[in-house]
């Protein structure tokens, strides 16, 4: 029963992923699209909807170990489970921050083309992919590979930040439209930190190792 149970939770954690997975996407395809509904979308639908579940699994993940009281690795993926319900929370916040900066940014002239900020999109989606199949699977040459690229997001980021000072020193009108870029670029890159610390903890469940502000 008690391992039935805690598949039930990887399940879950498969699904609530997912939908964090989507705040993303729809969070930028907002400004990238132009599309108004896409982040009212993430704001008003998906935000409460995680802010729910997350409580709906934690509880679950506290009830587990009450009923159950797991110990040893079984314990240690419970208490994983929970903490992967917090930082991907948090990662829906970061996405509702690119929503509210896409709101704000649609409707008036492009700063810049659009081409490192879907980059950023596209990485940060995939180590959130990957960080969730390391945790499932048990599978460290993964979560390893998903912290060594938290050094591209990083790149992209810097990219961006770099561009965005050059125009707003050629054109201080565009001053506004610019920190709201960079506000979306800076929140991709809190979600991938986010998505490594997962990668972190499965590597400390499988292998007793501290990786934490260590090179890989």
């Amino acid at each position: 029963m008690q391992e039935s149970k805690i598949m039930e939770l990887k399940e879950k954690i498969i699904h609530y992923s997912g939908l964090v997975r989507e705040m993303i996407e729809k969070s930028v395809n907002a400004i990238v699209e132009k599309n108004k509904a896409l982040s009212d979308e993430v704001i008003n639908v998906y935000e409460p909807r995680v802010n729910e579940e997350e409580l709906v699994l934690d509880e679950e993940c506290i009830s587990l170990i009450a009923r159950f009281q797991p110990e040893g690795k079984q314990l240690r993926i419970v208490m994983m489970i929970s903490k992967m319900v917090s930082d991907l929370e948090r990662m829906g916040d970061k996405a509702v921050n690119i929503a509210e900066s896409s709101e704000s940014l649609i409707g008036q002239p492009l700063v810049k083309p659009f081409i490192d900020i879907p980059r950023m999109k596209e990485e940060t989606i995939k180590m959130l992919d990957d960080s969730i199949k390391a945790f499932i699977d048990e599978d460290i040459e993964l979560a390893y590979d998903v912290l060594r690229r938290d050094d591209i997001v990083d790149d992209l980021r810097d990219q961006i930040l770099r561009e965005l000072i050059t125009y707003m020193i050629a054109d201080t009108s565009t001053i506004q439209r610019a920190l709201h870029l960079l506000r979306i670029a800076r929140n991709l890159e809190k979600i991938a930190d986010i998505t490594s610390n997962i990668c972190e903890e499965v590597i400390y469940i499988k292998e007793g190792k501290v990786v934490k502000h260590r090179q890989v």
